[in-house]
């Protein structure tokens, strides 16, 4: 009997499985495919909507969306649906990336686009394949997760360098003092591994990072939204 635990249960299964994990990866290009310039939002699920953070997710998003940008979030409440709400009222794309969890997280109202996964990897791949920037809010394992990967894949070279945005500075303080006094210290990573975050305490100061890094590489003469 399967005991609960996807990771596991997988090498139980017949190798038919794969094609259910082939058919996610099919739905989401389909549904997504188009919807760049996009600007995926990551933060926890537990924000309370009535807090200073949400309005000024909400405010950043709708800023964003007002740009020209689609909004994306893993489609869940808190965080997500702060970032969704803010891109409906400025009339873009808003898309939540969904997870099926024992726990349902139902999708948030203010959707304009969903896709529902049952896998978190395929899930992770589409949160950051049509982004050309992340803006990471405060939040739990998840989210310094998904903060971790997406730096990994930047250091790694698997995708292209794109603005890393930590909102709220004295949040993300110990966070930051950890990597430069700890792990740079001891030679885990790079002093050029930071130029990939930037760090932000104010919506205008998200807008204004996201479209200066737009517009340089459009006067570059590079495609800023190039396949990753």
């Amino acid at each position: 009997m399967p005991n609960g635990y996807e990771i596991n249960d997988l090498v139980k299964e017949d190798s038919w499985r794969m094609f259910r994990l082939i058919g996610e990866f099919v739905e989401g290009f389909d549904k997504l495919s188009g919807i760049e310039p996009a600007v995926t939002i990551y933060g926890s699920a537990r924000l309370k909507r009535d807090t200073v953070l949400y309005k000024q997710i909400e405010q950043t998003a709708k800023k964003l969306g007002e740009m020209g940008f689609a909004i994306i979030t893993g489609g869940g409440p808190g965080v997500m649906e702060a970032g969704n709400k803010g891109a409906m009222e400025a009339g873009a794309t808003s898309v939540g990336l969904n997870i099926e969890l024992p726990e349902e997280q139902n999708v948030n109202a203010y959707t304009t686009k969903s896709v529902s996964f049952d896998h978190f990897f395929i899930r992770k791949v589409m949160l950051v394949k049509y982004a050309s920037a992340f803006i990471i809010f405060p939040g739990g394992l998840g989210t310094m997760d998904e903060l971790s990967e997406v730096l990994t894949l930047m250091q790694t070279h698997k995708i292209k360098p794109f603005p890393v945005i930590l909102f709220d500075s004295d949040y993300w303080k110990g966070f930051l003092d950890w990597l430069r006094h700890t792990v740079l210290a001891k030679g885990f990573i790079s002093y050029e591994d930071f130029s990939l975050l930037r760090v932000c305490d104010h919506p205008d100061e998200v807008t204004d990072a996201v479209e200066q890094w737009y517009n340089k590489q459009e006067l570059m003469g590079k495609p800023a939204l190039d396949d990753k």
